[in-house]
Parts: structure tokens; sequence; C-alpha cells
């Protein structure tokens, strides 16, 4: 054990938190000493004094004694330019006298009361008076929250909170401060907020304080569609078998192939074993048969190799067990094993949050594929080796969902944000079949291999299995109230189908019919994907944990971060069944399957994508981990201890999960462009005598 700061009570193998022994406390995923911010707000020239609470554990309180006349505003435009955005107070709440306990400290206890009697008389005397005065007040929590200036000009109708700079903590909050606001919890709120503009989030919130005014008209509200052949008695019951299952009829001309997608997930048809160990080599063979000295790579490479100093500067494997994760004494950075270039990009015209799918043929004849969407509409089939489009399909909407392939292999599936679940060839992306769900589909499609069904999510609180072949959706089932963004998750053996939802509860279904085998609930919002292997199933949540459940629904353990986590578990057989993921608190971690930490690794910035688990062709015996943090950087680590083998720096935001294929990795940037990027050994680059006898001025002329 190490000292923390905390105070627990222990209570048989469990503790309690009970609070802190300094100020610190944890915000947005980072840690925050409350004393600072209160030196900032005493540093004003207009305060006498002031304090800090932490209310309720979520909202963190500036109680100030003013000097002379203090404009709130004013006050909040200078704690933002000393700052921190996490450190900023959510309010500032104005007394005569701070209260002192009897040996002269400032009465915390009394400080919450205060504030409690506070929001309790701004409710009564802020009480909505009416559809008109909600909408002025729903646009200026808009404008606070967005940073946006408070003018008099109104907020679009057809705005998208994440469109207009929000993002997912500030997405929370939003949802946080309209519930105070009305005074009441409001179903499905955070769903909205999620998917929908503004004026479906007021129309929403209308109806739960003023359900008997007539509701704001707008002409441009999101499509909703009602699911063929189903009345709408059938779309509200919680489970509807529309067909019940029989033989699956796949499409004749069976091919062979391994597909690779995130979280190191790896689906074959008709492959043999050695087949399977080898395709994520075969590529890698190839191209070190080339001379990949000539390539166009190189000069990234040398950039690469120059950038390795910077190392120095982002902390290790911040870990807690193995000696051999820590960086050493000196600070030194041991040598890294991968140096990173660009093999090619292709650019979708707007930016890619999907994740890459890779089709492998089991002929040479034939080169692997990279499907691919964007926000731009298009979905493409991209060359792995050249980076050439094969194909291109511009559909109804943006797209973020990744791609799933068919059991036969001859199509793929992907959704939209226009509610259409696309079924296209995978040869030319001509259109099968398009399957119609109420709102937009955000969950990537999970493939039954048994079956050959494809289980997919929608934000109308349904998952649908669908058999693409006979062109029938099998079952629908309602999600508890709760939008589906995660991916749904099969175990063959049980077989159960694993679903979570931005309600905070995680689903086991039976995926022949559709009917519920238990669920359990995690009380906040599952952006998280549910991973699973023989033994359990695991998901993380926006309170900041990785729950573990065992296949019957018992909550085994749960592992607590520093921040939210949207990043889906990866549970690779590559490795000893270790349990990686990314949180907010900027930390990849990597756990067994006790839930205990092995060891965990701090990027520079917080980490949505989902990690990958790959061999190298000529480091067969070592496990690494592909991951990436929103800044745009590439980490290459050590499976086993977490230590940096590889970076490399992207040119935007990344919250594409990468995939990697042989000695190759594919990401989405939200640039525009997918990127494909090599990993040479370093050890073969620094030794070649190509690379020591080429020009440096060209190689870093070139270097983007």
């Amino acid at each position: 054990m190490r000292e923390t700061g905390d105070f627990v009570r222990v209570k048989g193998a469990e503790m309690f938190f009970l609070g802190r022994k300094d100020s610190q406390i944890k915000r947005h995923g980072k840690r925050l000493d409350i004393e600072c911010i209160q030196q900032a707000a005493e540093s004003l020239c207009q305060v006498e004094a002031c304090a800090v609470i932490w209310y309720q554990q979520g909202k963190l309180i500036l109680v100030v004694v003013p000097k002379d006349n203090l404009a709130e505003e004013d006050a909040f435009k200078e704690l933002q330019k000393c700052l921190p955005v996490h450190a900023v107070p959510d309010e500032l709440v104005l007394i005569e006298a701070l209260p002192l306990t009897l040996h002269g400290k400032i009465n915390t206890s009394e400080l919450n009361k205060i504030y409690s009697a506070h929001l309790n008389s701004i409710r009564r005397d802020n009480k909505l008076n009416g559809a008109e005065e909600l909408w002025e007040r729903l646009q200026h929590l808009w404008k606070s929250i967005l940073s946006l200036p408070d003018e008099p000009f109104s907020i679009s109708k057809d705005s998208v909170f994440l469109y207009s700079g929000g993002d997912s903590i500030k997405s929370l909050r939003f949802h946080d401060e309209i519930e105070n606001m009305v005074g009441k919890v409001i179903p499905g709120l955070l769903e909205v907020i999620l998917s929908s503009s503004i004026a479906e989030v007021y129309r929403l919130v209308l109806k739960t304080v003023f359900p008997s005014e007539d509701q704001l008209k707008n002409p441009n509200t999101s499509m909703k569609r009602k699911l063929n052949d189903c009345s709408g008695e059938e779309a509200c019951e919680e489970h509807v078998n529309i067909k019940s299952r029989g033989y699956i009829t796949v499409a004749a001309g069976l091919i062979s192939f391994v597909a690779l997608s995130r979280g190191s997930h790896m689906f074959s048809v008709n492959c043999s074993k050695s087949f399977i160990n080898l395709s994520n080599m075969r590529q890698a063979r190839t191209k070190l048969r080339q001379s990949p000295l000539s390539s166009p790579v190189i000069s990234n490479i040398m950039k690469t190799e120059e950038r390795r100093s910077d190392l120095t500067n982002v902390s290790k494997a911040d870990e807690i067990g193995p000696p051999q994760g820590s960086p050493g004494k000196d600070n030194s950075v041991p040598i890294a094993k991968f140096l990173i270039g660009v093999r090619w990009t292709s650019c979708t015209g707007k930016c890619v949050d999907a994740s890459p799918l890779v089709i492998i043929p089991a002929t040479d004849d034939l080169s692997a594929t990279v499907y691919i969407g964007s926000h731009s509409h298009a979905m493409q089939a991209i060359d792995l080796d050249s980076g050439k489009i094969k194909w291109e399909r511009i559909l109804e909407d943006r797209i973020e969902s990744s791609a799933c392939v068919s059991k036969c292999g001859s199509f793929i599936v992907v959704g939209g944000y226009s509610g259409l679940v696309y079924v296209l060839r995978s040869n030319n992306g001509e259109t099968h079949w398009v399957f119609t769900t109420e709102d937009a589909v955000k969950s990537s499609a999970a493939l039954d291999p048994s079956t050959g069904l494809i289980y997919v999510g929608s934000h109308d609180q349904h998952v649908y299995a669908l058999d693409i072949y006979k062109e029938e959706c099998i079952w629908k089932l309602h999600c508890e109230g709760g939008a589906v963004f995660a991916s749904p998750c099969l175990s063959l053996l049980p077989h159960h189908l694993y679903i979570a939802t931005l309600r905070g509860c995680l689903l086991a279904v039976n995926p022949d019919t559709g009917g519920k085998i238990w669920k359990s609930s995690c009380g906040k919002p599952l952006f998280s994907s549910p991973h699973c292997n023989a033994q359990y199933v695991c998901v993380g949540c926006v309170d900041g944990n990785l729950y573990c459940f065992s296949h019957s629904g018992e909550k085994v353990w749960q592992f607590s971060t520093n921040g939210p986590i949207f990043s889906s578990p990866c549970i690779s057989s590559l490795t000893k069944q270790e349990i990686f993921f990314g949180s907010h608190d900027c930390f990849i971690y990597s756990c067994n399957m006790e839930g205990n930490l092995l060891w965990k690794f701090k990027t520079t910035s917080s980490v949505y994508a989902t990690p990958f688990v790959f061999h190298s062709h000529d480091l067969e015996r070592e496990a690494f981990l592909a991951a990436v943090s929103t800044d745009g950087n590439v980490w290459l680590l050590n499976a086993k201890n977490g230590m940096v083998e590889g970076i490399h720096k992207l040119p935007g935001e990344v919250f594409s999960s990468p995939v990697v294929c042989g000695e190759r990795l594919i990401v989405g940037c939200r640039n525009d462009y997918v990127y494909c990027l090599d990993l040479f050994i370093a050890e073969k680059i620094r030794n070649s005598k190509d690379v020591l006898n080429a020009p440096l001025n060209s190689c870093f002329l070139n270097a983007r």
C-alpha cells in the first residue's frame, strides 16, 4: 500500500471513501487543489475574503465576501485568465461574512448549508414562467457552458451541442444545469443533448416542465422513422420478436479472409490456423521485400527519430507494480523499438471519428482493404498497401460508426446519422440493402459468426437483429429507455449479446430471440462498448470506473480512474488476458482479470479511443499496445510493462481507434484524413547503410 491522502473507513475487505486530508479534489478527471482557486480569487482587488466548497462532490462553488461593488461576470473573466479550465468555479456566491468554527477556521459545513439555502431561494425566485422564458434560459446556459459571449443573439434552433464547441464533459454539465434549473430529473435528456439540436433539447424539457404548453415548432426536426411492417403499438413494446429464428442462409461464394477491427477483434472465415497466426504479418513481409528505405516514408522516420528526445518530457509508465516499467533515476529513455512513418493518407473531406475495418483475403493475389467512414458522408474502401481508393460511396448523412463485415465477406455493414443501416457490397460499394431505424446510428454493428445475424444499436433506444441475406429484421429490443451509442458485444459461450446504454444499463440478451437475460445499472452513461472473454464482461463508465461482471450478471469488481472512461476495454488473446483501456485522466491502464493494476502510462491528453494489442513480425515474443490520445499522439507501448516503444504525432485530434495489420497502423484523424503508418524496427533502420548514406537534408525537407 502507499499513502494517497485519502481518509477511508475499512469494513471487511472494502474501503469506503470519507474525504481528503488535504484540500485536493478530483474534477473533470484531473486532481485540483482548491486552495489554488482561493488564492487566485483573493488576488482580485474587489475580493475581501473567500472560500471554496466542493458542493455534494459535484459543483465547485466560490463564496466571496466582496470589498466593493463586485461584478460576477468580470470576476469570472479574471479567474479564467489565471486558472486552467478544470479549476474555474461553477458558481460565485456573495455573502457578508465567512462563517467560522470555534477555533477560528472557515466552517465548511455551514458554507454548504448557506449554498443549499441559496439554491432553494433561486429556485423559488426564478421559477419558470412559461415556454418563452425556458427558451431564453436554455440559451443562456448553452452560451455559458460553451463560453460564448452572453450577448442578445439567439442560438440557431438547428445548433447541436457537440458541433458548437461542446464535448462529453460539457454535455454532462449542461445536463446537470438543466435539471437543476427545472428542479427535476428529465429522462433521456443526455441522449438528446448528445445527438440532437437545441430545439429538440428544448422540446424535451418543455414537455417535462410544461406538458400543456404548445411545443416549439422546428421545420428541421430530426427525421423519425418507423420500423417497416411494425405498428406504433409494437414499437412501444420492450421486446418485439418480428421473425422467429431459422437457419440463416449465407450467400453463396464464401471467401476466405481475416477481419481486424478496433480493440484487437479478429474474425476469420475458412482460414487455417497458420494463416490466422500469420495474417497480421503477411503485409509486413511484403513490405520488407520491397525497399522501404527508398520510400518517401523515410523522411518521416528521420523526423520521428528526432522527436525521440521529446519522450523525456512525457511521463513514462507511472505504474504500481513491475519495476521494469519505471524510468531510470537519471530520467533516461530506453531506446525505442519502433520508428514510425506515414505510408499513405486518404482525404475524406471531413473529420474521421470512425475506426478502420481491415479485411485480409487468404489468397496472395488479392490485396487487403481498409473500410472507413467520415463526417463528410463518405465511405471509403482503401488498398492497404498503396493507399489507392478502390471505391467511395457518399451516403445520406455523416458516418461515425465503424464498419462490420458479413459472415460471407461479401458485404460490409455501417450505420449513419440519418438512422439508416447500410449493407454495401465489399468489392464495389453498391447497395445490397438499407434498413431504417428511428434515429441516428452511431453504434458499430456486431456479427454473430454462428448464425450470420448482424446486431446494431440506435439512438432510438433499440437494438436490432438483422438477417442481411433475407433482408429482414429478426427482432428488436427496447433498451430501458436509453440510447445505444456503444457497440453490442457477442459472447459465444455462453451465447449472450451484451448491450450498453446511455442510461447506464448493461443488458445481457439472448442473441437468437432478443429476450432479456439480466440487467445491471452502472448509474452513469455508458459510451464505452462492452468486451468479454470466457470469464467476464467489462465496460467503462462516465463515472470513471471500469466495471467487471460475470456472465450471470454479478458485479465482480470495479477499477477506478480519475476521469470518465469512453475508451472500450481491449482483452486480447495475445497477452495473458490483461485488460487495456484509456481514460479522460490522460492515462492508459493495464489491469489483470482480478481488477489489479499492472501498470499505467500517462499520455499528453485524454484517451477516448480503444487500444490495440499486436505482435511484430521481427519481435514475435513480445506483445505491444497501440493507443492514441485525443491530441493526435500515436503511442506504441510494451504491453507487459507500459514502456514507450514508439511515438508519432498526427496533425489533428484523434477519436478513432487504431488497428494494426502486420507492421502497419491505420487510424482516422479529425484533420479529415485516414492515416496508414509504417512501424519500422528501429534497429534495422539505424543499422542500414542506406539510411547512413542518405542525404539528411532532403529527409528533413520532406518531413512533415
